[in-house]
């Protein structure tokens, strides 16, 4: 744009000396241009930087929109991962909770189990103590009334074996007690009571199968016509069976010892069962602890065998020998009592009454 061309007129001429000094129009022209100029840049700078902005805020605005959309898809995703987190969560609290119920379950149950256990533990060591007061009465009225040293001693260490497994404390007083006494019943002299009452019993039984010294006849001589053999005619064999005969009707016998008891039948086999008598009583004196029963009963089952029986026979000979033995043998022996021992047993079951109250 050119701005139009101006006419060319004269200036004015100079007023007169009036006063007043007119306007002065020719420099306005060229300044409204010039301000034109500069607002029409300002506008197209402005235009520009509109456009500028303009283009930036759509770029900025498409950044926004696709930054909100990853936002959002992450806010989507964070819910979905929150919501899955809180589903878990609650899934999780159910099985905790179910696993607190099993928990406190298994509490009550191992709670009970401790108190069964506790209960059958008192009750075991009460029913092993009474085993074991059991077995110590036994042992005392083994030495008291049969004198079984054998027996007791067995009964003690038994007690100590079943002491030293069950391991407490309390019970030292009563297995030092035991050891003492088994020490005690091991240094006395042993009869071995069993084997002797076996022995007097096989000798009862043998009773009736020994010989009787009245039953011992001496076999008759053959005579001269049996040495001679069957020889002659039958008249002469006729005398001789009929002197054979006559013979058996009146026999002469002759001892080695005159003192031999002559038996009937009915006495040899009371005799026989007076022995067995004597040989039972022995046995129940060995029994009872009665020595001089014992050697009494044995002294004359000794002498009858001597008397009425034949000693010249193997199993007579070993029977009187036999009875000799058992009748030298020790048949009472000081026993020691077990006082000391029941003692600390009766200790020991009050200071087990006491702690279970």
């Amino acid at each position: 744009m050119h701005d139009p061309p101006q006419e060319k007129t004269r200036p004015p001429a100079a007023p007169a000396a009036t006063g007043i000094t007119p306007p002065q129009h020719a420099s306005r022209p060229r300044g409204t241009g010039l301000a034109l100029w500069i607002a029409l840049l300002a506008l197209a700078l402005f235009a520009w930087q509109w456009h500028d902005n303009r283009s930036e805020s759509g770029a900025l605005r498409l950044d926004l929109a696709r930054r909100l959309a990853e936002a959002d898809a992450q806010i989507k995703e964070s819910r979905l991962a929150i919501e899955q987190a809180r589903d878990a969560m609650a899934e999780a609290q159910i099985k905790l909770g179910a696993l607190e119920s099993r928990l406190a379950d298994s509490r009550d149950q191992q709670t009970a189990l401790e108190a069964i256990y506790r209960e059958f533990s008192r009750k075991r060591d009460e029913w092993a103590y009474a085993e074991i007061e059991q077995s110590l009465f036994l042992a005392s009225q083994q030495l008291r009334l049969a004198g079984n040293v054998k027996a007791a001693l067995i009964a003690l260490q038994t007690v100590d074996v079943r002491l030293q497994r069950m391991d407490q404390a309390q019970a030292t007083a009563l297995r030092q007690a035991i050891n003492r006494d088994i020490e005690r019943l091991k240094a006395l002299p042993r009869m071995d009571t069993v084997a002797v009452s076996a022995q007097l019993d096989a000798l009862a039984a043998q009773v009736d199968k020994l010989p009787l010294a009245v039953d011992m006849r001496p076999q008759p001589a053959p005579s001269r016509a049996e040495a001679k053999g069957n020889n002659g005619n039958g008249w002469t064999r006729f005398w001789r069976d009929a002197w054979a005969e006559l013979k058996q009707l009146v026999r002469v016998q002759q001892v080695d010892q005159p003192d031999v008891a002559l038996l009937a039948p009915s006495q040899a086999y009371f005799l026989r069962e007076n022995l067995k008598l004597r040989l039972i009583g022995a046995r129940l004196a060995l029994l009872s602890r009665d020595t001089a029963s014992y050697q009494a009963d044995l002294k004359a089952a000794r002498d009858w065998l001597s008397r009425y029986y034949d000693t010249r026979h193997n199993a007579v000979a070993q029977a009187v020998a036999a009875l000799r033995n058992l009748h030298e043998a020790a048949v009472s022996i000081e026993a020691p009592d077990l006082d000391a021992t029941l003692e600390a047993l009766r200790k020991l079951r009050g200071a087990r009454e006491r702690g279970a109250r």
